[in-house]
Protein backbone atom coordinates (compact mmCIF):
# COMPACT_ATOMS: atom_id res chain seq x y z
CA UNK A 1 0.00 0.00 0.00
CA UNK A 2 2.45 2.44 0.83
CA UNK A 3 4.65 1.22 -2.34
CA UNK A 4 0.80 2.60 -4.09
CA UNK A 5 0.38 5.79 -2.17
CA UNK A 6 4.68 6.29 -3.10
CA UNK A 7 3.71 6.17 -6.81
CA UNK A 8 0.96 8.38 -6.72
CA UNK A 9 2.63 10.39 -5.18
CA UNK A 10 5.43 10.98 -7.18
CA UNK A 11 2.93 10.65 -10.40
CA UNK A 12 0.86 14.15 -8.88
CA UNK A 13 4.03 15.63 -7.68
CA UNK A 14 5.42 15.40 -11.61
CA UNK A 15 1.90 16.66 -12.67
CA UNK A 16 1.79 19.67 -10.35
CA UNK A 17 5.79 20.36 -11.49
CA UNK A 18 4.62 20.42 -15.22
CA UNK A 19 1.72 22.26 -14.47
CA UNK A 20 3.68 25.24 -12.87
CA UNK A 21 6.74 25.22 -15.44
CA UNK A 22 3.91 25.58 -18.21
CA UNK A 23 2.03 28.23 -15.84
CA UNK A 24 6.10 30.39 -15.81
CA UNK A 25 6.37 33.24 -17.33
CA UNK A 26 8.99 33.81 -19.70
CA UNK A 27 9.42 37.02 -18.51
CA UNK A 28 11.88 37.52 -15.33
CA UNK A 29 10.28 38.11 -12.71
CA UNK A 30 9.48 41.59 -11.82
CA UNK A 31 10.35 42.77 -15.27
CA UNK A 32 8.96 45.22 -17.10
CA UNK A 33 9.14 46.53 -20.67
CA UNK A 34 11.75 49.70 -20.17
CA UNK A 35 12.25 52.53 -23.17
CA UNK A 36 16.45 52.79 -24.10
CA UNK A 37 15.52 55.54 -26.65
CA UNK A 38 13.53 57.42 -28.13
CA UNK A 39 13.18 60.28 -30.61
CA UNK A 40 13.75 58.27 -34.04
CA UNK A 41 11.23 57.73 -36.84
CA UNK A 42 10.42 54.48 -37.33
CA UNK A 43 12.38 51.76 -35.40
CA UNK A 44 13.00 48.40 -37.34
CA UNK A 45 15.31 45.54 -37.57
CA UNK A 46 16.54 44.34 -34.10
CA UNK A 47 19.51 42.05 -34.25
CA UNK A 48 22.69 40.89 -31.93
CA UNK A 49 26.15 41.09 -32.51
CA UNK A 50 28.24 38.08 -30.53
CA UNK A 51 28.73 40.71 -27.77
CA UNK A 52 24.70 41.01 -27.40
CA UNK A 53 25.14 44.45 -28.28
CA UNK A 54 22.07 45.21 -30.37
CA UNK A 55 22.09 46.65 -34.14
CA UNK A 56 18.43 48.61 -35.42
CA UNK A 57 17.19 51.11 -37.76
CA UNK A 58 15.44 53.90 -38.42
CA UNK A 59 14.55 53.74 -41.57
CA UNK A 60 12.69 56.81 -42.84
CA UNK A 61 16.08 58.49 -41.45
CA UNK A 62 17.47 56.08 -43.31
CA UNK A 63 20.43 55.31 -40.55
CA UNK A 64 21.97 52.23 -38.50
CA UNK A 65 22.30 52.32 -35.43
CA UNK A 66 24.12 50.44 -32.33
CA UNK A 67 22.81 49.91 -28.96
CA UNK A 68 26.35 49.36 -26.62
CA UNK A 69 25.52 47.44 -23.87
CA UNK A 70 28.30 47.91 -22.19
CA UNK A 71 27.59 51.74 -22.20
CA UNK A 72 23.86 51.55 -22.20
CA UNK A 73 24.13 54.33 -25.29
CA UNK A 74 22.84 54.56 -28.42
CA UNK A 75 25.86 54.95 -31.04
CA UNK A 76 25.44 55.48 -35.37
CA UNK A 77 26.70 52.68 -37.21
CA UNK A 78 25.22 53.69 -40.76
CA UNK A 79 24.77 57.12 -41.49
CA UNK A 80 23.08 56.98 -44.86
CA UNK A 81 21.59 52.96 -45.26
CA UNK A 82 19.13 53.67 -48.10
CA UNK A 83 16.10 52.21 -46.24
CA UNK A 84 17.65 49.43 -44.52
CA UNK A 85 15.14 47.41 -42.84
CA UNK A 86 15.73 43.56 -41.14
CA UNK A 87 19.32 42.75 -40.11
CA UNK A 88 20.53 39.69 -38.92
CA UNK A 89 24.22 38.85 -37.98
CA UNK A 90 26.16 35.77 -39.13
CA UNK A 91 28.71 33.62 -37.48
CA UNK A 92 31.45 36.22 -37.88
CA UNK A 93 29.84 39.30 -36.79
CA UNK A 94 29.12 40.49 -40.23
CA UNK A 95 25.75 42.38 -41.01
CA UNK A 96 23.57 41.03 -43.27
CA UNK A 97 20.96 43.87 -44.07
CA UNK A 98 17.83 44.41 -46.29
CA UNK A 99 18.65 47.52 -48.53
CA UNK A 100 14.79 48.60 -49.35
CA UNK A 101 16.36 51.47 -50.90
CA UNK A 102 18.64 49.73 -53.83
CA UNK A 103 16.03 46.60 -53.78
CA UNK A 104 19.49 44.89 -52.53
CA UNK A 105 20.74 42.33 -49.58
CA UNK A 106 24.12 43.79 -48.59
CA UNK A 107 26.45 42.90 -45.49
CA UNK A 108 28.93 44.86 -43.66
CA UNK A 109 31.47 44.28 -42.18
CA UNK A 110 32.21 44.95 -38.40
CA UNK A 111 34.28 48.35 -39.47
CA UNK A 112 31.70 49.07 -41.98
CA UNK A 113 32.48 48.25 -45.25
CA UNK A 114 29.46 47.05 -47.34
CA UNK A 115 29.25 44.50 -50.04
CA UNK A 116 26.43 43.50 -52.05
CA UNK A 117 25.00 39.87 -52.01
CA UNK A 118 22.45 40.23 -54.19
CA UNK A 119 20.06 42.90 -56.19
CA UNK A 120 18.25 40.61 -58.80
CA UNK A 121 16.43 37.44 -59.53
CA UNK A 122 16.77 36.65 -63.16
CA UNK A 123 16.80 40.18 -65.29
CA UNK A 124 14.88 42.16 -62.81
CA UNK A 125 15.82 43.85 -59.48
CA UNK A 126 13.94 42.99 -56.28
CA UNK A 127 11.19 44.64 -54.76
CA UNK A 128 12.01 45.79 -51.54
CA UNK A 129 13.80 43.28 -49.54
CA UNK A 130 12.09 43.52 -46.23
CA UNK A 131 13.90 40.92 -43.67
CA UNK A 132 15.69 38.13 -44.24
CA UNK A 133 17.02 35.16 -41.73
CA UNK A 134 20.59 33.23 -42.17
CA UNK A 135 20.12 29.52 -41.68
CA UNK A 136 23.13 27.03 -40.15
CA UNK A 137 24.63 26.42 -43.48
CA UNK A 138 24.96 30.48 -44.61
CA UNK A 139 21.91 30.47 -47.43
CA UNK A 140 20.26 33.59 -46.81
CA UNK A 141 15.90 33.47 -46.77
CA UNK A 142 14.98 37.06 -47.10
CA UNK A 143 11.42 38.21 -48.38
CA UNK A 144 10.47 41.03 -50.78
CA UNK A 145 7.27 42.80 -50.42
CA UNK A 146 6.46 46.39 -51.61
CA UNK A 147 5.93 49.28 -49.80
CA UNK A 148 5.61 53.12 -50.58
CA UNK A 149 4.62 54.72 -53.40
CA UNK A 150 8.39 54.87 -54.47
CA UNK A 151 8.71 51.52 -54.92
CA UNK A 152 7.46 48.99 -58.09
CA UNK A 153 6.70 45.38 -57.97
CA UNK A 154 9.22 44.77 -60.48
CA UNK A 155 9.44 41.15 -59.93
CA UNK A 156 5.67 40.69 -61.10
CA UNK A 157 4.89 39.88 -57.15
CA UNK A 158 5.68 39.62 -53.76
CA UNK A 159 7.69 36.81 -53.17
CA UNK A 160 9.82 35.03 -50.99
CA UNK A 161 13.49 34.17 -52.16
CA UNK A 162 16.87 32.07 -50.88
CA UNK A 163 20.16 32.77 -51.66
CA UNK A 164 22.74 29.59 -51.66
CA UNK A 165 25.14 29.59 -49.43
CA UNK A 166 28.05 29.96 -51.91
CA UNK A 167 26.42 33.03 -53.14
CA UNK A 168 26.02 31.15 -56.62
CA UNK A 169 22.75 32.01 -57.44
CA UNK A 170 18.79 33.00 -56.09
CA UNK A 171 16.14 31.02 -55.69
CA UNK A 172 12.28 31.86 -55.54
CA UNK A 173 10.98 29.45 -52.40
CA UNK A 174 7.95 31.28 -52.12
CA UNK A 175 5.77 32.87 -54.80
CA UNK A 176 2.85 35.50 -54.79
CA UNK A 177 -0.33 34.91 -54.38
CA UNK A 178 -1.84 33.45 -57.60
CA UNK A 179 -4.47 31.10 -56.75
CA UNK A 180 -6.54 30.98 -53.43
CA UNK A 181 -4.84 30.37 -50.32
CA UNK A 182 -1.52 31.64 -51.77
CA UNK A 183 0.63 34.51 -50.27
CA UNK A 184 -0.14 38.02 -50.75
CA UNK A 185 2.42 39.74 -48.75
CA UNK A 186 5.65 38.48 -47.05
CA UNK A 187 7.28 40.32 -44.30
CA UNK A 188 8.84 39.08 -41.30
CA UNK A 189 11.00 35.77 -41.47
CA UNK A 190 12.89 33.47 -39.08
CA UNK A 191 14.09 29.57 -38.79
CA UNK A 192 15.10 27.27 -36.07
CA UNK A 193 18.39 26.36 -35.30
CA UNK A 194 18.45 23.30 -36.71
CA UNK A 195 17.68 24.50 -39.80
CA UNK A 196 14.59 22.36 -40.38
CA UNK A 197 11.58 25.65 -40.13
CA UNK A 198 10.94 28.03 -41.22
CA UNK A 199 8.47 30.77 -40.41
CA UNK A 200 7.45 33.31 -42.73
CA UNK A 201 4.88 36.06 -41.63
CA UNK A 202 2.04 36.49 -44.26
CA UNK A 203 1.24 40.76 -43.07
CA UNK A 204 -1.73 40.40 -45.80
CA UNK A 205 -3.16 37.47 -45.69
CA UNK A 206 -3.16 38.16 -41.56
CA UNK A 207 -0.96 34.10 -41.34
CA UNK A 208 2.46 32.99 -39.92
CA UNK A 209 3.15 30.35 -41.47
CA UNK A 210 5.58 27.21 -40.67
CA UNK A 211 7.27 25.01 -43.90
CA UNK A 212 9.53 22.42 -43.67
CA UNK A 213 13.04 23.29 -45.04
CA UNK A 214 14.87 20.69 -47.78
CA UNK A 215 18.52 19.74 -48.01
CA UNK A 216 18.17 21.94 -51.20
CA UNK A 217 17.46 24.80 -49.16
CA UNK A 218 13.54 24.84 -51.07
CA UNK A 219 10.50 24.60 -48.83
CA UNK A 220 7.51 21.73 -48.27
CA UNK A 221 4.55 21.52 -46.06
CA UNK A 222 2.95 25.04 -45.45
CA UNK A 223 1.45 24.77 -42.25
CA UNK A 224 -0.88 27.65 -40.77
CA UNK A 225 1.08 28.60 -37.63
CA UNK A 226 0.15 31.93 -35.99
CA UNK A 227 -3.49 34.18 -36.82
CA UNK A 228 -2.50 37.52 -36.60
CA UNK A 229 -0.95 40.10 -39.28
CA UNK A 230 2.92 40.01 -37.86
CA UNK A 231 5.87 42.18 -38.92
CA UNK A 232 8.97 40.95 -37.12
CA UNK A 233 9.85 37.64 -35.13
CA UNK A 234 12.18 35.85 -33.10
CA UNK A 235 13.35 32.70 -31.53
CA UNK A 236 14.26 31.69 -28.09
CA UNK A 237 16.24 28.68 -26.72
CA UNK A 238 13.03 26.28 -26.33
CA UNK A 239 12.04 26.98 -29.94
CA UNK A 240 8.98 29.04 -28.54
CA UNK A 241 8.41 32.00 -32.03
CA UNK A 242 8.14 35.69 -30.75
CA UNK A 243 5.41 37.99 -32.97
CA UNK A 244 4.38 41.63 -33.21
CA UNK A 245 1.09 41.39 -33.96
CA UNK A 246 0.17 44.77 -36.27
CA UNK A 247 -3.60 45.17 -35.45
CA UNK A 248 -4.72 47.22 -33.22
CA UNK A 249 -6.74 44.77 -30.84
CA UNK A 250 -3.42 42.12 -30.42
CA UNK A 251 -1.17 44.70 -30.96
CA UNK A 252 2.04 43.79 -28.76
CA UNK A 253 4.72 40.75 -28.48
CA UNK A 254 2.43 37.43 -28.55
CA UNK A 255 4.85 34.23 -27.86
CA UNK A 256 3.79 30.38 -29.13
CA UNK A 257 5.23 27.40 -28.35
CA UNK A 258 6.88 24.92 -31.43
CA UNK A 259 3.55 22.92 -31.05
CA UNK A 260 1.74 26.16 -32.00
CA UNK A 261 -0.37 26.96 -29.20
CA UNK A 262 -0.42 30.65 -27.64
CA UNK A 263 1.73 30.59 -24.17
CA UNK A 264 2.38 35.04 -23.27
CA UNK A 265 1.76 38.10 -24.46
CA UNK A 266 3.75 41.18 -23.82
CA UNK A 267 2.46 44.81 -23.71
CA UNK A 268 4.17 47.48 -25.54
CA UNK A 269 3.67 51.27 -24.65
CA UNK A 270 4.01 51.64 -28.62
CA UNK A 271 3.24 49.46 -31.00
CA UNK A 272 5.89 46.52 -32.09
CA UNK A 273 7.50 46.06 -35.21
CA UNK A 274 10.19 43.73 -34.27
CA UNK A 275 12.24 41.66 -31.63
CA UNK A 276 15.72 40.51 -30.79
CA UNK A 277 17.45 38.49 -27.96
CA UNK A 278 20.94 40.43 -26.75
CA UNK A 279 22.62 41.71 -23.97
CA UNK A 280 25.76 39.98 -22.22
CA UNK A 281 23.63 37.02 -21.35
CA UNK A 282 21.01 36.92 -24.40
CA UNK A 283 18.42 36.87 -21.55
CA UNK A 284 16.75 40.15 -22.54
CA UNK A 285 14.30 41.06 -25.18
CA UNK A 286 14.86 44.10 -27.30
CA UNK A 287 11.66 45.73 -29.04
CA UNK A 288 11.88 48.11 -32.31
CA UNK A 289 8.35 50.24 -31.76
CA UNK A 290 7.41 53.07 -34.19
CA UNK A 291 9.64 56.01 -32.20
CA UNK A 292 10.85 54.15 -29.44
CA UNK A 293 13.73 51.35 -28.76
CA UNK A 294 12.44 48.87 -25.63
CA UNK A 295 13.59 46.01 -23.68
CA UNK A 296 12.79 43.46 -21.06
CA UNK A 297 14.53 40.86 -18.66
CA UNK A 298 13.33 37.18 -19.51
CA UNK A 299 13.92 33.52 -18.00
CA UNK A 300 15.08 32.91 -21.34
CA UNK A 301 18.02 33.17 -23.88
CA UNK A 302 17.77 33.80 -27.43
CA UNK A 303 18.34 30.75 -29.81
CA UNK A 304 21.69 31.21 -31.05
Amino acid sequence: MKRIFLALSVFCFGIVAEIAAAQQSLVASGAAVTKLADGFAFTEGPTANSNGDVYFVDDPNCKIHRWSVAEKKVFVFVEESAHANGMYFDKNDNLYVCEGGTGSVVYYTPDGKRTVVANKFGARHFNKPNDLWIDPKGGIYFTDPQYGNAFHVVQGGEHVYYILPDRSKVVRVIEAAEQEGGFVKPNGIVGTTNGKSLYVADIGGRMVYRYNIRSDGTLTSKHPFAPFPVDGMTIDEKGNLYITAVNREDRGVIIYSPEGREVERIAVPEGPSNVCFGGKDFKTLFITAQKGFYAVEMNVKGAR
